[in-house]
């Protein structure tokens, strides 16, 4: 099997994973979490959520500066740290409003995710330098 070329974050498998896996945040857990949660819990996996994506976006504009792309994936990794932790506590905190099954498979995708990151980085690592 042949790896497809990568032209734009886009075209990362762990652009497209996040990016989805936040969408799926938005629809199957933000929109069923109680309204008193509305400035804590909800405000805080939006937030993480959305930055990943944005994170590898920007990281992948500066690939070829060891230290900027190492600060947006080290970034991005946390973020989907939290973003796992953010989900476990919705399971855990709210089981009558938020589907468990539905919750561990983002918690999956997260796991995933943040191991795809940390390969990224050390894949960039090899190629940053003084190129552009």
């Amino acid at each position: 099997m042949e790896k497809q070329k990568v032209i734009s974050y886009e075209d990362l498998d762990v652009y497209k994973r996040a990016y989805t896996s936040c969408l799926r945040i938005f629809k199957e857990i933000l929109s069923k979490l109680p309204a008193q949660e509305r400035f804590d819990l909800k405000d805080q996996l939006s937030r993480s959520s959305k930055s990943i994506p944005r994170l590898i976006s920007e990281g992948f504009a500066k690939k070829y500066q060891k230290a900027g792309y190492q600060k947006y994936l080290t970034d991005a990794i946390g973020e989907s740290n939290e973003t796992e932790v953010s989900l476990a506590q919705s399971r855990d905190l709210y089981p009558h409003d938020i589907n468990p099954a539905i919750a561990n498979e983002l918690i999956a995708e997260y796991k995933i995710i943040g191991k795809q990151l940390f390969k990224l980085q050390e894949s960039w690592s090899k190629f940053s330098g003084p190129k552009r």
